[in-house]
């Protein structure tokens, strides 16, 4: 049939990362206490960190969404911090994965859209008001906008995963060829590694900050 289903790095290392995230989060909290272990307290960080997005981004029925929203929280957290573990292999950093997660957002906001408003849903790509000639130019240009949504979500997501990991694979190449000055690039490697840290926690928190506003938008149109 021609149909390749070869498992990739890309694959083989989600699925790793996917079964590490469900065994951490069952083992946390299989024994819940009013005094937190440690992994329990990170559960309920996560928990708590996706529910205050959800309140402060969608005022009305915002835990219809946590399940969607906090999975890909999380999951996109852990596969960014699984990068930097070094001979390991950034799921992020493929568009083809990035925009598999921003295509669930995508067809997650026309769904919530459509089921509440129906077709009537669509009439937010020519706003009322605007004089009737320029309402087709309008509407293509809105609708374009709408339709790279997953794009910008996806692109987002992996330039910087791969940017920031090729500057540290170009920087840790100076470190050994340096041997009597090998502490600068060491140090600005260390500097780097920690930024990059900042860096993943932070695409996963937009990523999943901008669902919750294309959610919002569509649930209260």
């Amino acid at each position: 049939m021609g149909l390749n289903v070869s498992l990739t790095n890309s694959s083989l290392m989600a699925l790793i990362i996917l079964g590490c995230v469900g065994l951490f989060f069952v083992l946390s909290t299989r024994k819940k206490s009013l005094v937190p272990s440690r992994c329990q307290l990170i559960c309920e960080g996560f928990y708590n960190f996706v529910s205050k997005m959800l309140d402060d981004n969608i005022p009305h029925s915002n835990m219809k969404f946590a399940p969607i929203v906090f999975s890909l929280f999380v999951f996109i957290i852990f596969c960014n911090l699984f990068g930097m573990i070094p001979y390991s292999f950034t799921v992020t950093s493929h568009l083809a994965v990035t925009m598999v997660f921003a295509s669930v957002v995508f067809f997650t906001v026309v769904g919530i859209g459509v089921a509440k408003n129906g077709l009537a849903y669509f009439a937010h790509f020519a706003p009322k008001g605007i004089p009737a000639v320029i309402v087709p130019l309008m509407f293509v240009i809105e609708f374009f906008s709408f339709l790279v949504r997953p794009f910008t979500l996806s692109v987002r997501l992996a330039a910087n995963m791969t940017a920031g990991h090729t500057v540290l694979k170009v920087i840790a190449g100076f470190v050994a060829p340096m041997a009597l000055f090998g502490f600068v690039p060491l140090l600005f490697l260390s500097v780097l590694t920690a930024f990059e840290i900042f860096i993943a926690l932070l695409q996963a928190y937009i990523f999943s900050l901008l669902t919750c506003l294309y959610i919002n938008e569509a649930y209260s149109h």
